[in-house]
């Protein structure tokens, strides 16, 4: 399908249904693999990778650029083609987000994709196949898990047991004294995120070096749940750029991550 105007709601539905489709396959390929006995290698300086990222890499670039090959291309498992940069629609992919968690036989994994249109996300599917959560968003038309409509818990007071990311980014939030214990950690970024649309979770945090492909798909599915994530200024997160690399990040409920944001612009960062 040709890379055209998403105001075509026809066309829109269509990749909705493809994107849909084609993450529960790849979900399904992940599980047959998880916890087989895998070829691994280290690329780049410490950053694991298994056949089953590439096998799943594989699958969802067939199944999603082989029906819109017009459509521009960035995976975490793929060498980058700076043509993606001219392209309107460009699938941003992560094959297996939380690599470590997959490869050390642990639940909190799963397939993150998004479709973003120029800079900004307007579809999105995060498939956890062990716990069976499916996460998918529509811009303008909400966020549902497992197809019913959720949102993100709203407030502002801050429960740190319902918070998660690096201690020490949240451990800025903390006015008092005592020491503070947060949610346990969850090895998926994308996941991570994902659980605040549900209100399973209140605020989460990325550390530094994230990138497009952990974010693009948890940003709008918080976003579509009356939730917003952004940098700490509160600046809204920018996809398919040339750098793909992001700094701290918070995701909230609407009104928590307002507060949130201004808790930091009043204590910046060093």
């Amino acid at each position: 399908m040709a890379d055209a105007d998403l105001s075509d709601a026809a066309i829109l539905t269509h990749d909705a249904a493809l994107l849909q489709h084609t993450v529960r396959e790849a979900g399904a390929l992940a599980q047959s693999m998880f916890r087989t006995e895998l070829k691994k290698w280290i690329k780049g300086a410490s950053s694991p990778v298994s056949e089953a990222d590439i096998a799943v890499n594989d699958l969802l670039e067939a199944r999603l650029r082989g029906a819109t090959p017009d459509y521009g291309w960035l995976s975490e498992e793929s060498a980058d083609d700076s043509t993606r940069l001219s392209r309107r629609l460009t699938w941003v992919v992560d094959p297996i987000d939380g690599t470590r968690n997959f490869l050390g036989g642990h639940d909190e994994w799963c397939v993150s994709v998004a479709l973003v249109e120029v800079s900004a996300p307007v579809l999105a599917a995060v498939f956890a196949p062990v716990s069976g959560e499916f996460f998918f968003a529509v811009r303008g038309q909400g966020t549902t898990l497992n197809g019913k409509p959720v949102q993100a818990s709203a407030g502002t007071a801050l429960d740190f047991a319902r918070m998660a990311g690096p201690k020490p980014m949240v451990e800025r939030l903390n006015t008092g004294a005592s020491d503070i214990k947060l949610h346990p950690r969850i090895g998926s970024l994308a996941l991570r995120l994902c659980r605040v649309a549900n209100g399973a979770l209140d605020a989460a945090f990325a550390g530094g070096n994230s990138h497009d492909w952990d974010l693009a798909a948890a940003d709008l599915i918080v976003q579509e749940a009356d939730g917003r994530m952004s940098d700490l200024s509160g600046e809204p997160i920018l996809y398919n750029r040339r750098e793909v690399t992001h700094g701290v990040l918070v995701a909230a409920g609407r009104d928590r991550h307002a507060s949130i944001v201004a808790h930091f612009r009043n204590r910046p960062l060093a």
